[in-house]
């Protein structure tokens, strides 16, 4: 199975902290064991097609910049085949156990449905090849509806329907290939599923048709046996001016009002958290407080630009914080952490997209061992519980079981008068900042 592309750059070994090779694992040991499970069963990463093998490297103002030899032949069956080996030559260099990818990111390009469907069964065809003898698995996979122009007004949420019905043709066909593949997950991003203008759209319309489109995935699901999770991906804007799917909240209130809070979770990306005003913890901890935290798609944007940069995560200090917080939410179960992240335009030789994953591995490894070091501290989880203990006392156990009078009317009989208490903010920062930088 290996290609040319990557002879000379050798696998990935963890080689610990001391390490002066920029090519090795300074903190990812997969097979160490960090509370009760292996670094690899927690962290559960994945490389993916899109950003890594199917971004040419162009922007809005230039062209492409990297030249990969796959790229010439977008409509060659050939080279779609070299791209998915030359990709599972990269998933095996990084040792990394999963993949992901879109249905286009695959295949070659297609015309019409027939054609789509045709390159997209000789696609997957070859992927299940290339599992079994490259051990690695898949840990999602989902259907593009968001970049042939025939999606420029969205897919589920379309006012055409032949566009919803080629939407649902292409979701049919991706999840079934997911569940063939032995995917853990199947992602449904709404990419362009939101608005420009309200003056040209029927929000109502629009909400129902994607709620019913949602509603129809998990259905098939059942119907096939699929026994992985459906995961929507949240983001606030971009490319449309406002998205149906904003951040982790919305969609929950969106699964609640279709009756699918049970059926589906989500897929957090770290730039779109902060896309939404948000950190990237609170939207994990959002998902876990609501029992829909799913997976995560992890890179990072840049402060001084408004925009998706997709840049790969370099905080140790921000990914303790999302560690920590996927650890309380009770730590993946099919997720993992996928790098949805791209080597900037300039970085185009092939060893940059080793550089860009080692670094960002290393860096969500290291917030594990923090996230670890806090919990196994305590103090951290000791302020926070004494924090809440009047609830566990007499009077909160009072409160908890009235009506409103009845919780005014001990509050008149105790004549409480209660008293401000600090929340140890300063000192919970320092307890965290002594172990990041230790």
């Amino acid at each position: 199975m290996a290609t040319d592309f990557f002879a000379d750059i050798p696998t990935i070994r963890y080689e610990g902290p001391d390490s002066e090779n920029e090519l090795a694992y300074r903190f990812y040991d997969k097979n160490r064991v960090v509370l009760g499970k292996t670094m690899e069963e927690h962290l559960r990463f994945a490389a993916c097609f899109w950003h890594t093998f199917c971004w040419p490297g162009s922007d809005v103002f230039g062209g492409g910049t990297f030249n990969r030899p796959w790229h010439a032949g977008a409509n060659d069956s050939a080279a779609a085949a070299q791209k998915r080996e030359v990709a599972f030559d990269f998933f095996s260099k990084l040792d990394v156990p999963y993949y992901c990818f879109h249905d286009v990111d695959v295949m070659a390009d297609a015309q019409g449905v027939a054609e789509h469907r045709r390159y997209f069964a000789e696609a997957v065809d070859h992927l299940e090849k290339l599992q079994a003898s490259s051990g690695r698995k898949l840990l999602w996979g989902t259907a593009n509806l968001f970049s042939h122009p025939r999606f420029a007004a969205g897919g589920a949420t379309n006012p055409d329907p032949e566009v919803y019905a080629f939407g649902a043709m292409q979701v049919r066909d991706a999840l079934e290939a997911t569940h063939r593949l032995g995917g853990a997950n199947y992602v449904l991003w709404g990419g362009r599923e939101g608005y420009e203008t309200l003056h040209n759209t029927n929000m109502k319309r629009e909400l129902d048709n994607l709620g019913r489109f949602l509603s129809l995935v998990v259905e098939h699901k059942h119907k096939i046996g699929f026994n992985g999770t459906i995961l929507i991906e949240p983001k606030p804007h971009e490319p449309t001016k406002h998205q149906y799917d904003f951040d982790t909240a919305t969609v929950y209130g969106f699964l609640k009002a279709y009756g699918l809070e049970n059926e589906v979770k989500v897929n957090i990306e770290a730039n779109h958290a902060t896309l939404a005003g948000h950190t990237f913890e609170h939207e994990i901890a959002t998902a876990g407080a609501l029992g829909i935290f799913g997976s995560i798609d992890a890179n990072r944007g840049d402060h001084q630009n408004g925009w998706d940069t997709d840049q790969f995560p370099n905080s140790v200090e921000e990914l303790t914080l999302a560690v920590l917080e996927i650890i309380r939410a009770g730590g993946f179960t099919t997720g993992g952490f996928n790098f949805d992240a791209k080597v900037r335009r300039q970085s185009m030789d092939a060893v940059d997209l080793f550089h860009g994953h080692v670094g960002g591995i290393d860096v969500v490894a290291k917030g594990l061992l923090n996230a670890a070091a806090l919990i196994e501290d305590g103090r951290l989880d000791a302020i926070k519980s004494e924090r809440y203990a009047g609830w566990d006392g007499d009077f909160g156990k009072q409160v908890g079981g009235l009506d409103l009078a009845g919780i005014a009317d001990l509050a008149e009989q105790k004549a409480i008068d209660p008293k401000p208490r600090s929340g140890r903010q300063e000192r919970i920062e320092n307890i965290v900042n002594r172990i990041v930088n230790k």
